[in-house]
């Protein structure tokens, strides 16, 4: 056999395609279960409050009445200040009895001013008793340009006091039990001296007997 005779022809062989691959598909990650929600918390009574229409009540409401402001109390016909208060003692058969004197001076700073003195057995009862006496005893007191009319010297007892008209804006020129009174009785501008006991009660009602006279010689007129 020749050589041409045993070479094969070789044919060239194609390579084998390759299969065709797929693209690759984004393939979507995969999810975990979605927890179970949790009950929400129930509220006390059932999604109702205090003070809600629907649990008996209003939120609006307020027990001091309409429009939530106090109920304002009447203006006092007077302005009280105590003067004095001591206590007293009485010895009887069946031993000493404590009880309580007050002293109490009222105006209306206007012109009218009044005292009273009483005693009881309590303070309040004293203070209440002193109140009610003082309101009968109310006297007018005339005042002429922010003052007195004129001076005057008065006396009760051992009580000796004098009042003498002054110029606007020098105020009251007093102290004590006196100067309570002109307080109490309105007058803006007056000079006052006690010149004899520094007992309370008995200053109190020398003053008082002054003022007496300058609305009796105001009435006069």
């Amino acid at each position: 056999m020749t050589e041409e005779n045993t070479k094969i022809q070789a044919t060239p062989v194609a390579p084998a395609s390759a299969t065709p691959t797929e693209a690759p598909t984004s393939a979507a990650p995969a999810t975990a279960p979605a927890p179970a929600s949790a009950p929400a918390p129930k509220k006390f009574g059932g999604g109702k409050k205090f003070g809600d229409k629907k649990f008996g009540g209003d939120r609006r409401r307020n027990p001091r009445g309409k429009g939530g402001r106090r109920p304002q109390r009447e203006p006092q016909e007077f302005d009280q200040t105590l003067v004095q208060l001591a206590r007293v003692t009485r010895v009887t058969k069946g031993g000493k009895r404590l009880r309580f004197r007050a002293l109490l001076v009222i105006g209306d700073r206007k012109g009218r001013v009044g005292y009273g003195v009483a005693k009881g057995a309590d303070v309040q009862i004293a203070v209440s008793k002193a109140f009610r006496q003082a309101k009968k005893k109310v006297i007018k007191v005339p005042i002429v340009n922010e003052t007195i009319a004129f001076p005057l010297e008065a006396k009760f007892s051992a009580a000796r006091i004098l009042l003498k008209p002054a110029p606007k804006g020098s105020g009251i020129i007093a102290g004590g039990a006196l100067r309570t009174v002109l307080e109490y009785a309105g007058v803006p501008n007056i000079s006052a001296k006690i010149l004899g006991t520094n007992n309370k009660i008995s200053n109190v009602k020398a003053a008082f007997k002054a003022l007496e006279e300058l609305s009796l010689f105001s009435n006069k007129k």
